[in-house]
């Protein structure tokens, strides 16, 4: 099997390889060949299936854990600290970022397409590649989530190759498209950018890097880059949708291209904040001649993405819903698709992601979440940080005096089965494992 750019080397060791890009490149490597081990600090769905394919791995971060492997791929989540990454340092072994083995990956594509944003990067880009392989059908994606189809690496040709793009720590820039889609550029990642003014020079940088560019029409940074094209809800763009109708949450409208209205979209996914992200699947595939019967197909075919919007189950009768809003502004549009579903009370677990994030925006956390009247603020998940008070959940919760601070499994099983009627709706919302704490809740562990 072919040896994609390491041609001397067999045996490539993940350090945190199950997050879900780190997971899906990995997966990808596997495929070529390559013998692939990787650890992360505990278990889960991408590191299971990693495991089911033969791939192996270490629950724990040792320096034993290397053993013979030749290359070392780490992410930007990992401490300089980390034991295997210190070991891989003194055995001077290749030590790659994961933004630069996607460099790599993606260098042995015809067509590279990099889908950037603050918000909605892995529906968009989920949707451009089954847009792009039913045009095409030669078209490969890393996706940063969970596709109901192709999961979170799709290998399906080497024509197109379709991946998020991530503006952390400015890992998008080490990525070279030949076409780049930027959906937003709200302020996030300031612990690394500092002020609003380097955030968007990254994405000016990231916009002029490729050959062509489709920028959102609407957003007030990206629709002054030059010589790009637009996508938005208004007829002065290049791509844009008319005749916008809901369905209890899901969107439906007439594809405008340069003007002239083609075919009918019916969206298979919940909220208006899709509506951009199939447009901008439409520009990238109105760039590269596809027809437009073939791009209303494949958005009408999309499922959805885990985690994002998806229905879990019942508890105690009530839907349970997860998201992976972690941003005000994604929780604004969850909140809204949410509003549309017209079914008894609303129930809210948000789960803040990281002590910065929270800090750095919590004006807009407190603005966003103040009115909702059953609003459960659930342990901070830190990721990669240390604790800090003036960005924890329980903070962020005595700003909202309408709220219940929450920090155990036990005590959100007890309250919710006391409060819940079959009428209701949860959102459980957040990037952190909040997801993984409404699945047990749902099969029903003892707690």
């Amino acid at each position: 099997m072919r040896k994609a750019f390491w041609t001397d080397k067999e045996s490539v060791f993940f350090i945190g390889i199950g997050g879900i890009s780190m997971s899906g490149l990995a997966h990808y490597l596997h495929t070529l060949g390559f013998f692939v081990q990787g650890s992360d600090v505990q278990a889960n769905e991408q590191t299971a299936q990693l495991e089911k394919e033969g791939v192996r791995i270490f629950i724990g971060h040792k320096a034993s854990n290397l053993n013979g492997s030749e290359i070392v791929v780490v992410s930007s989540a990992i401490s300089d600290k980390n034991p295997e990454l210190m070991e891989a340092k003194k055995r001077n072994l290749p030590v790659v970022g994961r933004a630069e083995l996607l460099s790599l990956v993606a260098s042995e594509f015809e067509n590279v397409i990099g889908i950037a944003g603050c918000h909605g990067k892995t529906t968009a880009t989920a949707m451009c590649a089954h847009v792009m392989r039913e045009c095409s059908g030669n078209a490969s994606a890393h996706i940063g989530g969970d596709d109901f189809e192709f999961h979170n690496f799709y290998a399906g040709g080497n024509k197109f190759f379709i991946t998020e793009a991530c503006e952390f720590q400015g890992n998008f820039l080490k990525l070279k498209p030949d076409f780049a889609v930027i959906l937003n550029t709200d302020a996030d990642h300031l612990e690394y950018y500092k002020n609003e003014e380097n955030l968007l020079r990254a994405y000016e940088e990231f916009a002029s890097s490729a050959g062509g560019c489709a920028v959102c029409s609407e957003d007030r940074i990206a629709k002054k880059i030059p010589r790009a094209m637009t996508f938005g809800m208004g007829k002065n763009s290049d791509v844009s949708a008319e005749n916008i109708r809901s369905n209890g949450g899901k969107y439906s409208f007439s594809l405008r291209i340069q003007g002239e209205i083609f075919d009918r979209i019916r969206l298979n996914v919940y909220g208006r904040h899709n509506i951009y992200n199939a447009l901008a699947a439409a520009s990238v595939a109105c760039y590269y001649h596809c027809p437009s019967a073939f791009i209303a197909e494949q958005l009408q075919n999309f499922r959805g993405i885990r985690r994002r919007f998806e229905f879990l189950g019942k508890l105690c009768g009530a839907d349970i819903i997860a998201d992976y809003a972690h941003h005000p502004r994604e929780l604004a549009a969850v909140l809204r698709t949410a509003g549309e579903m017209d079914k008894g009370k609303l129930f809210v677990v948000f789960q803040p992601h990281t002590y910065s994030r929270t800090k750095l925006l919590f004006e807009d956390f407190v603005r966003v979440l103040k009115d909702i009247e059953n609003l459960v603020i659930y342990k901070t998940y830190p990721a990669r940080e240390y604790f800090d008070a003036e960005g924890s959940a329980l903070t962020l919760a005595e700003s909202l005096p309408k709220s219940l601070y929450i920090e155990s499994l036990r005590e959100l099983g007890i309250y919710l089965r006391c409060s819940l009627t079959p009428e209701d709706r949860v959102l459980f919302l957040g990037a952190g494992d909040i997801y993984y704490v409404a699945k047990q809740l749902l099969q029903k562990r003892k707690i």
